[in-house]
């Protein structure tokens, strides 16, 4: 073989290596637009049902590799982005939200983040009275990696800068509780002769 083409087909190759990846990565992880984040979520809110999950993430929340996760910068304020998905979520006839927040978010203290009081009070007006579920942060992880190997998730990652701030909606059904399916699996095990 002719070494003097080695070392520019090596070179070659090297480049459309970095040049796919940097496409793959850049379809993986959407960075639309302020506006456009919006026009995305409202387009994918129809095809999403129960046990989809929505996050709204501090901008520390790492990136994850699942193929069912969809990652997309909003480039906006956390609180911003939860009301306006809240207000999303409520116009929809076929999903509603279950909010769970992180636990150590209620251990922050003043000393370490200055802001957390004011988060915090305005966190819980966004959320109203949806009862949000507590959980303790890595405990996160395990539910949307569960999730993603069979369900979408989306992810909404904002500026916040506060730890601990992100908020967490599964998806479930609006017009089927959970005491129905109850009650059907209920009469499933006496079935009427």
């Amino acid at each position: 073989m002719n070494t003097r083409y080695v070392k520019p087909l090596t070179i070659l190759l090297l480049f459309s290596v970095i040049l796919l990846t940097t496409l793959y990565i850049r379809e993986k992880v959407k960075q639309p637009a302020s506006a456009s984040w919006k026009e995305t979520l409202k387009s994918e809110l129809p095809i999403l049902g129960h046990r989809n999950w929505i996050l709204i993430v501090d901008k520390a929340y790492p990136s994850q590799s699942a193929n069912g996760i969809t990652t997309i910068n909003t480039n906006e304020d956390l609180l911003s982005v939860l009301n306006f998905t809240l207000e999303q979520l409520k116009s929809c006839s076929h999903v509603k939200p279950v909010v769970f927040t992180d636990k150590e978010l209620n251990y922050i203290t003043k000393n370490q983040v200055p802001d957390i009081e004011s988060y915090r009070t305005n966190l819980y007006k966004s959320i109203g009275n949806l009862h949000p579920h507590v959980l303790l942060h890595d405990s996160v992880f395990v539910k949307i990696d569960k999730a993603s190997k069979l369900f979408n998730v989306i992810i909404l990652k904002t500026n916040q800068v506060i730890p601990y701030s992100s908020v967490f909606i599964q998806l479930n059904c609006k017009y089927w509780s959970d005491e129905k399916e109850m009650q059907l699996r209920k009469a499933m095990q006496n079935p009427m002769q």
